[in-house]
């Protein structure tokens, strides 16, 4: 496992190094704006298992991904006016909009018709994106139950199977995206950076489990 320094003035090198895993199939922990996150290609069957195996995580339990923009989400989820209005508000930042999918294998989301997809506010992360050209799975980079990380170190102790870490130094938001269910009425899921009250002011009353 390669620990790279993303910092000025190293990071566009660090991310042509991770981009190179990423198109064999490797995996990622990189930095985003919440915490770090474990990064494969998302339409990668055989990595997204690794992710799966990585975090010792249920094959029945979903795993958000990351687009660098709109146009991206769109080619991945059906995006309503209710959800357009939410990522136009809030996005690039710290929330999960969990649509109707398209376009993605059924191991990345357990089955499940939906997934969670996010916009993250973090340069590193979009340049990931941006140069892979398809998402990338946005899943904390911490062994499923275990404290989500906020510094490369703690990352690579938890998940060993990573083959390149991207360092960008402690983070110091420890708050999680608020993830939102869009696929019928609006429902909070978890209420993390952006809370409820902002939501309704963008789309009116939301609901929470």
């Amino acid at each position: 496992m390669k620990i790279i320094s993303v910092s000025e003035p190293d990071g566009e090198e660090g991310i042509k190094k991770a981009l190179e895993v990423l198109k064999k199939g490797g995996l990622v922990i990189y930095p985003t704006d919440t915490l770090y996150g474990l990064g494969c290609n998302a339409l990668d069957e055989s990595a997204v298992e690794r992710v799966f195996m990585a975090k010792k995580r249920l094959a029945s339990n979903p795993l958000p991904i990351a687009v660098n923009g709109i146009e991206m989400m769109k080619q991945y989820a059906e995006l309503l006016d209710t959800a357009e209005k939410l990522v136009k508000a809030f996005l690039p930042g710290a929330l999960t909009v969990v649509l109707k999918k398209k376009n993605l294998p059924d191991v990345l989301t357990g089955g499940l018709p939906e997934v969670g997809i996010r916009i993250p506010k973090s340069d590193i992360a979009l340049r990931l994106v941006e140069l892979l050209g398809v998402p990338i799975t946005a899943t904390s980079a911490n062994v499923s139950g275990n404290a989500s990380p906020v510094s490369a170190e703690e990352a690579a102790l938890q998940i060993r199977e990573a083959d390149i870490v991207l360092d960008g130094g402690r983070l110091e938001k420890r708050v999680p995206s608020t993830v939102i269910d869009l696929t019928e009425k609006p429902k909070i899921l978890r209420e993390g950076a952006i809370k409820r009250r902002d939501l309704e002011e963008v789309i009116g009353e939301v609901e929470s489990e």
